[in-house]
């Protein structure tokens, strides 16, 4: 019996496509319900503060479209790329010599080929 399960198993998941198919879904149903969890836990925040507002009496904020926060997101993005906001810099490249010019790092004597002398 056992034998026919593997058997069985071998001939489905030959190429991995099981194993393909469930971290598929895997992966999906996981962002499907981070998804819900963070639409859900904005809603219920914003629920929260429309009543604490109502509570204190104050009128409670009209709720901006994203679409007012898009636009200005990419009318920003585009005055900074055609208007290049950098720093201006001198173009001049200065190159000094380190003091100290030795370094064990880079001397040939302490290479990979120098084997210790066998007495």
């Amino acid at each position: 019996m056992i034998n026919m399960i593997a058997l069985f198993t071998d001939i489905i998941d030959k190429g991995g496509d099981t194993v393909t198919i469930v971290s598929f879904l895997v992966v999906f149903c996981s962002l499907t319900i981070l998804y819900m969890l963070f639409a859900g836990l904005s809603k219920l925040l914003l629920m929260k503060a429309r009543k604490n507002m109502k509570k204190e009496g104050e009128a409670p904020v009209a709720e901006v479209s994203m679409e007012v926060d898009v636009n200005v997101a990419i009318a920003m993005a585009l005055y900074m790329y055609f208007n290049e906001l950098h720093d201006n810099e001198s173009n001049i490249i200065t190159i000094q010599t380190a003091p100290k010019q030795y370094s064990p790092w880079n001397s040939k004597i302490y290479g990979v080929m120098n084997q210790p002398v066998k007495k």
